[in-house]
């Protein structure tokens, strides 16, 4: 996997001057940039630490960061070039831990890795919170009582859902995993609705206080609807306990500050006052955000963690639920639980998405090669660009044609029929190419160009993607709309949300892209009838087991794969491998205590 850059000449903005002896050998490399060489320097000269290997160990724990690890493994690290000269590892971590830089917790040695100061601060947080939360008496529960409401709550079919929920009762911090179409959302809405029943037959005049929040705002929309869903199939006496449940993204919970990005109003010095709080998507949260939650949760609330470790992790550094997973699992088996059946999906989908997580290559290549539901188009047949303009360009017909009539529904619709995920931004294979090249395809039918040059960027069947929350105008990075025409030939644009669709003037908007095309991370959280998944060279350093997985499973009736088979191999075959010490030191403390 391409994980190198190429240096464009001396002035590329990537090397830095001032690099010598290991440092400068490994940035003309194109392993380390910059920035991880200028850190180095600069904590190493704070400390008078003469040693290169020492330096280097700096420089790539600071390129592990960027990369989304939260620590650097240095027996590892060595397979990104092994003609490079690098330190032995054994002696090379002896001498990080005998380092001035280690007497004075800049960086740290554990469990055989090298991580900076705040992110080891960070994971010995999260598994000292997590395990004290485990060793706390459990809560009080009438067991009579609950399985009298989950015999109500959960009818014949819901067994998995039903185990997960009673389980979680019983706990104060739980995980549940389970892939798309699983009854994840199911669960939550019946076990909420057993707290509820448990308070009540207590005497509390009210039900639990719960939040319900996830990582961003279009996946906190998302999980409102669907618990909204959920709790409109409980009986009458149960829903009306829980009222009407709102959710809000971690960020606006925890309660942003203007002067820090990972601090918040809520910590350990003043705690979330509610009895529940659920967090969707915990695989989109990095190691900071899960710290600060789990330092601003009441230790006598219960936590359910909600997601699915096999997808992608978060855009920053960490990969905290699969790390939970893994570290709690093994000791803790109570604290995971995992939902298995898939209702979401058709067969073949279903088994590709398996397969790909499984890492079966050749299972999933034999499926993409039987065509039906899903398909592989090879990009270097001669009719590939004609099946794909011919998709993209159906898809952008349909939501141009409801546009243009003011069909708002229709829009809507036409939106979630059709997706067309990229691993990259930019680029051949990138969502910014191919959202030009859409436009310059629907330019081409209609006689006119769109979406290029001054006055043109606003038009009807535009679909967008908002890029920032705006709290004012209740909109949520992640949120999908489209541009309609008005009655009067004016354009508004129409954004979907969990209440109602949101009417804008186009000039309201400023932190909106197309979305002929999005990434894959984009994509988390939201699915489409039919996916059209564009893979890279198999060579990219974006392409991954967890990508094309998210991908896959982004789908409910249809997977069309636009790839090279040795693309698809690569994918299935390569995991994004984080490294972090979570896990390990998760496995180690928990093991001494009793679970609650």
């Amino acid at each position: 996997m391409t994980e190198l850059f190429e240096p464009e000449g001396s002035h590329d903005r990537r090397l830095a001057a001032s690099a010598a002896g290991l440092l400068r050998a490994f940035n003309e490399a194109g392993v380390l940039e910059a920035p991880d060489v200028l850190v180095a320097q600069r904590v190493a000269a704070l400390v008078d630490e003469p040693d290169e290997a020492v330096r280097l160990a700096v420089a790539l724990a600071v390129r592990a960061v960027r990369r989304g690890s939260v620590a650097l493994d240095l027996a590892e690290v060595r397979d990104l070039d092994a003609t490079l000269p690098w330190p032995d590892p054994e002696s090379w971590l002896a001498a990080v831990a005998a380092s001035p830089l280690a007497a004075a917790s800049v960086v740290h040695v554990d469990d055989g890795l090298v991580s900076l100061d705040r992110y080891w601060r960070e994971e010995k947080q999260v598994a000292d919170d997590l395990v004290a939360r485990a060793a706390q008496p459990a809560p009080t529960v009438d067991e009579q009582r609950l399985e009298r409401a989950a015999a109500r709550l959960f009818p014949e079919g819901y067994a998995e859902q039903r185990a997960a929920a009673t389980a979680a009762a019983r706990r104060w911090t739980t995980v549940l995993t389970g892939g798309p179409g699983t009854g994840k959302t199911t669960a939550v809405a019946g076990l909420l609705a057993l707290l509820a029943d448990q308070a009540a037959d207590g005497g509390s005049a009210s039900a639990p206080r719960v939040a319900l929040t996830a990582p961003t705002g279009k996946a906190a929309a998302r999980l409102q609807e669907a618990v909204a869903a959920a709790t409109r199939a409980l009986p009458a006496d149960d829903r009306d306990r829980l009222g009407t449940l709102t959710a809000a993204t971690l960020h606006r919970l925890l309660g942003s500050r203007p002067d820090t990005r990972t601090r918040f109003r809520h910590h350990r010095g003043n705690r979330l006052p509610h009895d529940v709080v659920v967090v969707d998507e915990t695989s989109m949260v990095s190691l900071t955000m899960m710290a600060r939650l789990l330092e601003a949760v009441r230790p006598d609330a219960r936590l359910v963690l909600v997601g699915d470790p096999d997808q992608l992790a978060s855009v920053e550094a960490g990969a905290v639920l699969a790390d939970l997973v893994a570290g709690l699992g093994g000791h803790d088996p109570g604290a995971v639980v995992a939902l298995r059946t898939s209702h979401r999906f058709g067969e073949r989908i279903g088994a590709l998405a398996a397969a790909v997580r499984d890492g079966e290559a050749d299972a999933a290549l034999d499926l993409l090669r039987a065509a039906g539901e899903v398909e592989l188009v090879d990009p270097t047949r001669a009719d590939a660009e004609g099946v794909l303009r011919e998709v993209v360009l159906g898809s952008a017909r349909s939501v141009r044609a409801a546009a243009e009539a003011g069909d708002v529904a229709g829009s809507l619709a036409a939106l979630d029929r059709h997706r067309l995920l990229c691993a990259h931004r930019e680029g051949p294979f990138g969502a910014g190419h191919w959202n030009r090249q859409v436009e310059r395809w629907l330019g081409d039918e209609l006689g006119s160009p769109v979406g290029a040059g001054w006055g043109r960027e606003w038009y009807a069947g535009r679909p967008l993607l908002v890029t920032a929350n705006d709290y004012g105008l209740g909109l949520y990075n992640g949120d999908t709309g489209v541009v309609v025409r008005q009655a009067d030939g004016g354009l508004r644009a129409i954004v979907a949300s969990a209440a109602a669709p949101v009417s804008l003037a186009t000039a309201r908007l400023s932190d909106v892209e197309t979305m002929h095309a999005m990434t894959v991370h984009k994509s988390q959280g939201s699915q489409a009838d039919e996916v059209t998944v564009l893979l890279p060279d198999d060579d990219s350093r974006l392409l991954s087991r967890e990508l094309f997985y998210t991908a896959v499973t982004r789908a409910q009736s249809r997977v069309r794969v636009v790839a090279t088979e040795e693309a698809v191999r690569a994918a299935v075959e390569r995991r994004a491998r984080r490294a972090s010490g979570l896990r390990q030191r998760l496995a180690r403390t928990a093991s001494t205590e009793t679970p609650a």
